[in-house]
């Protein structure tokens, strides 16, 4: 302990959670960060009610409420560290492993919840819970099949505009809905988290932003804008996990796939979901041309960024990367690139955040899929802002009904394991860069846990019923 160290923070500083023999660093800052807030609590009279939430562990203590802080960022007697308040003081009393405001959330009596966005903020460390994973349910997988799979249901063409539905509540309109709403559509807030959209032009081969607000997951009145288009075929950047152009005569339709009855045995293998070592692997491209190793993320929270830290398990730096082929555009790319992008895996769900100061461009086919998008879909995702871009239970759904439609069904959501993501400079109908091949600096993540769990599910059920033969 510190010289001069008051007794108020010695009694709390005495409740911090974590093991034995931290290091020095992270003494010296924990009691920094505890000092700075006695000081702010001093003023408000909260410091005996945050004293009697921690040393009783009740939740139902009164709001231990400061004032609110720029989002991501935390300044505590000079020190920079990531983190909010909220997150930083349930992390010191409580979770020592918890990494970001996704994985909280706030008992219902609380009036200050971080996601109610006041002015000021509740750092009571036990009106949060943590948000744990949810079991997956098994795929059921019939062991034999003694009839015929029916065919999946009839196709319905996902990318003609009068062919899409009317739209669902707290779903963004499709996109020929969205021009005759637009000068009635202000932002709404919805506490789902669920994007609300408003288009500012529309048409065929025309520019097309969605203004989205993400309720509780992007700060403030930042915005998502989300490029798409509303031509017949897929547009030209999207390009399946092998490398191959996707086929617009695939009949899979991702938004309105229905359970087909199937003629099978009485008896289902089920197949269950296991976590993986590893839950994502990251390579990283210049243009055409992979460069460097792959990184294998086994941290539930990573950064990709532009600077040279060569062994962080949490970040994966980019500045190390050579490539003797590298061109003026690409190096001022590598530039801008800056602290890039954050990515959490938290309860089952994949968050990208943006924290350059440039934005970032995704590719989510889930993502795409959950809001009624064109697969191809190249969400922008300004500073500050983020995105969920995968979500394994929206998955689980996906492929528990596309197992009785077929193998060649079950294997088409490979697509939607792999995410594309460029820094900088964006791509597809609406950029001079038609392709992700095209933009300077650009990631690809394949996210492990699905695509074993596929493997696994697509072993069980065995060869396509398609004939393959060296005419087909």
């Amino acid at each position: 302990m510190f010289p001069l160290t008051p007794p108020v923070v010695k009694r709390l500083l005495g409740w911090k959670k974590g093991p034995e023999g931290s290091s020095a660093a992270e003494d010296k800052w924990s009691e920094k960060a505890v000092k700075s807030l006695v000081k702010k609590l001093k003023k408000s009279g909260a410091l005996e009610e945050l004293e009697k939430a921690i040393s009783s562990q009740n939740s139902h203590t009164k709001c231990v409420t400061i004032p609110r802080v720029k989002p991501n960022e935390n300044v505590i007697n000079g020190q920079y560290r990531k983190g909010l308040p909220h997150v930083v003081y349930c992390r010191l009393w409580r979770w020592p492993q918890l990494q970001s405001q996704h994985e909280l959330k706030p008992v219902d009596h609380c009036e200050y919840a971080y996601q109610l966005k006041k002015d000021e903020v509740c750092i009571n460390p036990y009106h949060y819970n943590k948000i744990d994973s949810p079991a997956l349910p098994p795929i059921l997988v019939p062991r034999s099949l003694d009839g015929e799979v029916r065919a999946p249901p009839p196709y319905t063409d996902y990318h003609a505009p009068h062919h899409q539905p009317h739209h669902q509540p707290h779903q963004p309109h499709p996109p020929h809905q969205q021009h005759q709403h637009q000068q009635h559509q202000p932002h709404h807030d919805h506490t789902d988290a669920v994007m609300q959209a408003g288009v500012v032009g529309v048409g065929a081969h025309s520019a097309m932003y969605l203004e989205a607000t993400l309720a509780q997951h992007v700060p403030g009145n930042t915005t998502v804008h989300v490029s798409s288009s509303t031509v017949e075929t897929p547009p030209p950047g999207y390009i399946s996990e092998d490398g191959d152009p996707m086929d617009h005569n695939d009949n899979m339709n991702l938004t309105r796939l229905s359970p087909s009855p199937v003629a099978l045995a009485t008896e289902a293998a089920p197949v269950l979901y296991h976590e993986p070592a590893f839950w994502c692997s990251i390579s990283y491209y210049e243009l055409n041309t992979r460069v460097g190793e792959t990184f294998h993320a086994s941290q539930p929270s990573i950064t990709v960024d532009g600077f040279t830290d060569p062994s962080n398990s949490e970040r994966f730096c980019l500045g190390l990367l050579s490539n003797v082929n590298r061109n003026e555009v690409v190096e001022q790319t590598r530039r801008h690139i800056g602290k890039g992008v954050r990515l959490y895996y938290i309860g089952g769900e994949v968050f990208a955040e943006c924290l350059s100061d440039s934005s970032i461009f995704v590719q989510s086919p889930n993502c795409n899929q959950r809001y009624g998008w064109h697969p191809a879909t190249v969400c922008k995702i300004p500073p500050g802002c983020n995105l969920k871009i995968f979500n394994n239970q929206e998955f689980a759904a996906l492929l528990s009904q596309s197992v009785s439609q077929g193998f060649e069904a079950v294997f088409q959501l490979t697509r939607m394991c792999t995410i594309r993501m460029s820094f900088v400079k964006g791509w597809g109908a609406e950029y001079r860069r038609q392709t992700v091949t095209s933009t300077p600096c650009w990631i690809e993540l394949h996210l492990n846990g699905p695509l074993q769990w596929l493997d696994r599910v697509l072993t069980q059920m065995g060869s396509p019923r398609l004939p393959c033969s060296s005419m087909s």
